[in-house]
């Protein structure tokens, strides 16, 4: 039996259905695997929304995106989130989780090897699908795109 966090419906919802997608810890470190899944997404025709401290810090951009400290800065200014990816470890991703519900995000990615089961409970009992280990990259190249 496939994780409920592995949902082919909801992974195909965000992937498909979605526009803005707020990517938490890209920076303009082409080395961390943020940056170059937020560039895919790009690609595929999303519009990304860096979340990094630092980087807003420094008025920055990240893929010729302005950055925000944090999501409820970003929502302020943007507006609707449709999907907020977390590129954070285990522990650290369920408080970005709470943060994209308080937001009104449609919906919650954590990357892959990213799982924090309590905070995947939370997140759908408000009635924000959530995604849970594994990557928009891996999800596309199944569907052979």
């Amino acid at each position: 039996m496939t994780e409920p966090w592995l949902d082919p419906k909801t992974i195909d919802h965000l992937l498909d259905d979605t526009k803005t997608w707020a990517v938490v810890g890209l920076s303009n470190d082409t080395a961390r695997t943020a940056y170059p899944i937020a560039r895919l997404l790009q690609a595929r025709g999303k519009r990304i929304i860096p979340i990094h401290p630092g980087t807003a810090a420094d008025g920055g951009e990240v893929l010729g995106e302005r950055a925000y400290a944090t999501l409820a800065d970003a929502a302020a200014a943007i507006g609707t989130i449709d999907v907020v990816d977390v590129f954070r470890r285990s522990e650290a991703a369920g408080e970005f989780a709470d943060q994209a519900v308080a937001v009104g995000a449609g919906g919650v990615w954590f990357q892959l090897g990213v799982v924090d089961e309590e905070a995947f409970g939370r997140t759908t009992e408000a009635g924000v699908p959530m995604v849970m280990d594994t990557c928009p990259a891996i999800e596309w190249g199944r569907r052979g795109a």
